[in-house]
Parts: structure tokens; sequence; C-alpha cells
């Protein structure tokens, strides 16, 4: 297989696996082709590689950054602006997590916690089944954030090591 052909395959796959992640497709497409680049590259650059338009690309840098997974980098002698993806597929994965966990866990975790206190006097029975289910949901998320936390803070040896323990 060719670089190219390989890296179009690799561009295409990752977008794909971007919608897993929460992340756009076009989005993971444009994280796969920083990732893959040796060096920073420009949103034109971007445009041409992915045949997407101006505005696509910069909403989706945009977003890359705020997710902290790309980053601006300023070359000397350059007015435009380039962009780089963390190679480290560790942090990267981290970085995913941690954004999920911001955008997706927390907020959930928030709305259990006003869910939790149901005024009495319709249904007792009901009341009690509802409040009993949103404790257990609760109870969970906050079991999967006390996890995700150990996993943000985690380095990867510990990680794998405390896998393969779970997995014997």
């Amino acid at each position: 297989m060719q670089l190219s052909e390989a890296k179009q395959q690799f561009i295409s796959a990752w977008g794909g696996f971007g919608s897993n992640w929460g992340i756009n497709r076009t989005m993971a497409q444009i994280h796969a082709l920083l990732l893959i680049s040796p060096s920073p590259i420009s949103a034109e650059t971007v445009m041409a590689e992915l045949n997407i338009s101006r505005g696509n690309a910069n909403m989706n840098l945009r977003e890359l950054i705020n997710w902290g997974l790309v980053e601006r980098v300023m070359l000397m002698g350059e007015r435009r602006e380039f962009f780089s993806a963390e190679k480290d597929i560790w942090t990267v994965a981290r970085t995913i997590v941690k954004e999920r966990k911001r955008r997706e866990l927390e907020p959930m975790l928030k709305l259990l916690d006003t869910l939790a206190v149901v005024e009495s006097g319709e249904n007792p029975a009901d009341e009690k089944a509802f409040v009993d289910t949103i404790a257990n949901i609760k109870k969970f998320s906050q079991h999967a954030n006390s996890s995700l936390d150990t996993l943000i803070k985690a380095d990867e040896h510990w990680f794998f090591s405390t896998l393969l323990k779970l997995l014997k």
C-alpha cells in the first residue's frame, strides 16, 4: 500500500471512529490529518486535503482547540496560522475522556442531584421507585466519574498493568 493511500484510509477510518467519541466526522478527519502530519499545517492545507470549505475547516479546528486536541502554532515568517495535534495517543485518549466527562457525565450528575429530591404527596410507591432508580443511576455515575478521574490522572504504564491484572 502506498503512503498516500494509507494516509487516506487512516483519515477516513479515524473520521468514522470520531462519531463514537462524540466528535463529528469532519472534526475527527481534521484531527487525523493533523495527527499524522509531521509538521504543523495551515487551514488552507486542511481544506485542500479534505476537500472541505473554509468555514467547515475553521469551525472544526476551533472545536478541536476547545477540546484540547489541537493547538495553534505560529511559524516565523508566516502570517497564517498553523495547527498541530498532540501526537502522544495516551494523552489524546485522556483528553477525550476528560472532555466527554466534562460535557456529559458532570451535567448528568448535577441533574441527578436535582431529581433526587422529590416532594411527597402524589403517589408514595411511585415516588419511592423513582427516587430509588435515580439513586442507583447516581451511584453508578459517581463510580464512573471516580474511575474516569483515576484514568485521567493515571500514567500509561499504571493503566495497562492494572488492565492486565483485571483480565487475568
